[in-house]
């Protein structure tokens, strides 16, 4: 409890984008959100009153950041099972804790738990040799294989399309799982909040577009998508929360088949396919997902308008016009778009920010958006 305001304190493990918009949206609660961050040139870091320097691999940094906070939380899942395990021992309050996190830390863990469960998932299996690979896909290539932890944005996932390919893969000692390639239609993500009340909040089902691994777009309302597969996707998402014992934001990535949804991947966190919340909805996610570890009652998830379109920004190739240059000439042209930096060292390919613009057509929305990022990241 901050003795100050008399507010609860939450911590967040992690200096990243996710953490900085979450403390954000805690200053509209009158708190400042506790940040661990390991360096202070993190994105959180940079804007967050209450840093802490450490590691979360370090229990006793992770012990000493969760004194005073009335919850701990996080903005990534590296966090040691283990450390999480050893402080909810010592009464620490952790959202979500490790009997629910694990499952968005271990890809078997989550395909195993999610077929017992009767959640529609790829056909897969966990692998440990070349051969285990080439029996999986039973002579039809290819096949995907993913690194059971870590990985993000295209990064421990690999489509291979031989077994000389399976055989050098499992030559680096990754532990992995494969799947099916499915024939998806798009991409769909479902994000939920969960209470320790147990009190749920569902938003929009919304269209993620991906290119080289890298989501690009989110498009809120997916577009052209049945009421009967949204309500589908979002009670998946509620049932899967409930299950699976989450408390704070759950995103459900989903591919969208001709048969129906298949779940893909979870993340128990604030996460990409909900920026667009920020602006979009009438609660943020990183609202929501603090009102969640605060067991708070549940804020409104409409949309305010009927379009809504988030752009990622990559960073680009050095030289040409700098960020500021080409801010002035983007609100010259749209002053509608709205602009999120990170505060992040521009490296090609790396997120740097993200834009969304709001409407009421998507096609229109969509152009606005795509436009606005390519010139953040090109100045062209």
């Amino acid at each position: 409890m901050d003795t100050r305001t008399g507010l609860p304190v939450v911590g967040m493990v992690g200096g990243g984008q996710l953490a900085r918009m979450t403390h954000q949206a805690a200053i509209s609660l009158g708190q400042s959100l506790r940040v661990l961050s390991v360096s202070p040139d993190d994105s959180a870091a940079l804007v967050a009153a209450d840093v802490r320097i450490g590691a979360h691999t370090d229990l006793a940094a992770l012990r000493e950041f969760a004194k005073g906070c009335e919850a701990v939380t996080f903005d990534h899942e590296h966090v040691p099972t283990a450390h999480i395990e050893a402080l909810e021992a010592e009464g620490v309050k952790i959202f979500p804790g490790s009997a629910a996190l694990m499952f968005a830390q271990d890809k078997g863990l989550m395909r195993t738990r999610l077929a017992a469960l009767g959640a529609p998932v790829p056909r897969w299996s966990a692998v440990s040799s070349s051969s285990d690979i080439s029996d999986f896909s039973g002579g039809t290539w290819p096949v995907v294989a993913k690194a059971t932890r870590g990985g993000y944005d295209g990064r421990g996932v690999w489509m291979l399309s031989s077994p000389e390919e399976a055989a050098e893969l499992v030559a680096t000692g990754t532990p992995l799982i494969v799947e099916e390639e499915v024939p998806l239609r798009r991409e769909l993500a479902a994000l939920v909040a969960r209470s320790p009340f147990g009190q749920v909040a569902a938003y929009p089902v919304v269209e993620t577009v991906q290119k080289d691994g890298i989501c690009v777009e989110v498009l809120a309302p997916a577009p052209g998508l049945s009421e009967s597969r949204a309500l589908e996707a979002q009670q998946l998402a509620i049932d899967l929360a409930n299950a699976l014992g989450v408390v704070g934001l759950l995103a459900v990535e989903l591919f969208e088949t001709e048969d129906g949804i298949v779940v893909n991947e979870l993340a128990m966190r604030p996460h990409n396919s909900g920026h667009w919340t920020i602006e979009g909805a009438r609660t943020s996610q990183f609202e929501q997902h603090l009102r969640a570890v605060l067991d708070y009652p549940m804020g409104e998830t409409s949309l305010t308008a009927p379009a809504v379109v988030m752009a990622n920004v990559l960073g680009g190739e050095p030289g040409g016009m700098s960020i500021d240059e080409r801010l002035h000439h983007l609100f010259a042209e749209d002053p509608g778009a709205r602009v999120h930096l990170y505060g992040k060292l521009v490296r090609p390919g790396r997120k740097i920010g993200h834009v969304t613009v709001l409407g009421d057509d998507m096609t229109s929305v969509r152009a606005r958006a795509a436009r606005a990022a390519q010139w953040l990241q090109e100045g062209r």
